[in-house]
């Protein structure tokens, strides 16, 4: 049973009745409390998050709000719990009536929040044209702003995101006789470099997510950007994927890549598999990998990285993901990626639908988005800050203006968890030898256990 329908006493927070009956409800009040509420704690996780909430946005906006007239309280409900326990917190508020006013959530959690009737459209809690009428739409692209959009409503409003590109060692490629702005086409352009890139010696040509000891990496780093590259994502029309020939295709790269020199297989099975990629690429032992933003700014960033590179800005490139051909992407798209991202919701229960809808603007306002990034490039789903904090990064400058654009995310349902697992097996069967036939036959099986045969397709 999932945790959006457990039981328990009402948390601290705004107990109230629903507010999507009654979008003006409480509208004229001129004083009032609101709370809210993140994974985030001062001096613990999400440090940096929890100090711009206590010290930037709840003064910055009480004081705003006084100069209206309006005697407001606003209180941090911080946490540092795993994930996992913190969805659960959130889940049991809400369905008990309680809950911080504005809440942050995972971006994957919000589908199975709305089915439970615990996350409601933004317009049935505040009036369509009170959402309409925010200026911050027009800064976030249509795709990134999906990311707080489920069955075609819009709940909330993204937080923050990432996209995946193909990075590329510039002298590994100039060594196989490849061009330093290289930009494959399809994946058979991939292909093509990889095979090149095996012939300098002592590297692995390509590191591409695969198996279950990389986890969510694999999926995300993996399986769906390609799944995106032949024109449908995972879960498409109310149905996931079975052993269509999508995901055949899919696993035919894999096997490709694998069985034919071009990836590391062991590397794929190891337990600290992709720390040690991270290691080879900043090592010149990797000619392509895909990654998230996260590889430049904090894995390879010569002064604070992980595995730090120094000559990071010279000798490493990137490149959109392409799709499987030309047009082949969702949508007719040329090139695809996939971002992750937490969303900020108004809270069904809160008894100030439209002063909580007030304060969500403001923290995600662009003087408010701006301090939260300070001076550390960051990209943001903001447009306009974006072209302000990054301007100095060319890399992060690129996904903000190049791959956020045509970027797709993981479906927010509770389905999602066990179907990407079965995705990462496919890609372990695969690497150790099955066919993609038999890699994608096993994996049916393992959906429709998961999530019923009549919400699998198969053609």
């Amino acid at each position: 049973m999932s945790l959006l329908v457990a039981l328990t006493l009402p948390a601290a927070g705004c107990v109230g009745k629903p507010a999507g009956t009654d979008t003006g409800q409480n509208a004229d009040v001129r004083e009032y409390t609101l709370t809210i509420s993140s994974n985030a704690l001062a001096g613990g996780k999400n440090a940096a998050m929890a100090k711009w909430t206590t010290e930037y946005v709840i003064p910055k906006f009480v004081e705003a709000q006084k100069a209206k007239g309006i005697n407001a309280t606003v209180r941090f409900e911080g946490n540092g719990a795993d994930d996992k326990d913190y969805k659960t917190k959130v889940a049991l508020d809400l369905k008990t009536g309680g809950g911080a006013d504005v809440q942050e959530i995972d971006g994957i959690w919000l589908g199975e929040f709305a089915q439970a009737g615990q996350a409601k459209p933004l317009a049935d809690l505040v009036g369509q044209d009170k959402v309409d009428a925010w200026e911050g739409w027009s800064r976030i692209p249509p795709a990134v702003a999906a990311l707080g959009d489920f069955e075609g409503r819009r709940y909330g409003v993204p937080v923050g995101t990432d996209g995946r590109v193909l990075y590329f060692n510039k002298k590994l490629f100039a060594q196989a006789g490849l061009p330093a702005d290289w930009q494959p086409r399809s994946w058979d352009e991939i292909l093509d470099a990889a095979r090149k890139l095996k012939a300098v010696p002592g590297i692995v040509p390509i590191q591409l997510n695969a198996g279950t000891a990389m986890t969510e990496a694999t999926t995300m780093q993996g399986v769906l950007p390609l799944l995106a590259g032949t024109g449908k994502p995972v879960y498409d029309n109310g149905k996931w994927q079975g052993a269509t020939q999508n995901v055949k295709d899919v696993l035919g790269l894999y096997q490709t890549i694998y069985s034919g020199g071009l990836g590391d297989p062991l590397l794929q099975q190891e337990a600290k598999g992709r720390d040690k990629s991270f290691a080879q690429f900043a090592d010149n032992k990797i000619g392509i990998l895909l990654e998230s933003d996260y590889f430049w700014r904090a894995v390879l960033n010569p002064a604070n990285g992980v595995a730090k590179m120094a000559d990071r800005d010279s000798a490493v490139g990137w490149a959109r993901i392409p799709a499987q051909r030309p047009g082949s992407g969702v949508g007719g798209q040329d090139f695809v990626s996939m971002s992750g991202g937490s969303i900020r919701m108004v809270n069904p229960n809160t008894k100030y639908p439209r002063q909580a809808w007030e304060l969500l603007q403001f923290m995600n306002s662009f003087d408010a988005t701006r301090a939260r990034v300070a001076d550390t490039p960051q990209i943001t789903v903001r447009s306009d800050v974006n072209d302000e904090v990054l301007k100095g990064d060319p890399m992060l400058t690129y996904v903000s203006k190049e791959v956020l654009p045509i970027t797709r995310y993981r479906p927010g349902l509770a389905q999602y968890t066990p179907v990407s697992a079965a995705l990462q097996q496919a890609t372990a069967d695969v690497v150790a030898g099955k066919s993609p036939d038999e890699a994608a036959a096993a994996y049916q099986q393992a959906v429709v256990k998961a999530v019923g045969e009549a919400n699998v397709a198969t053609g």
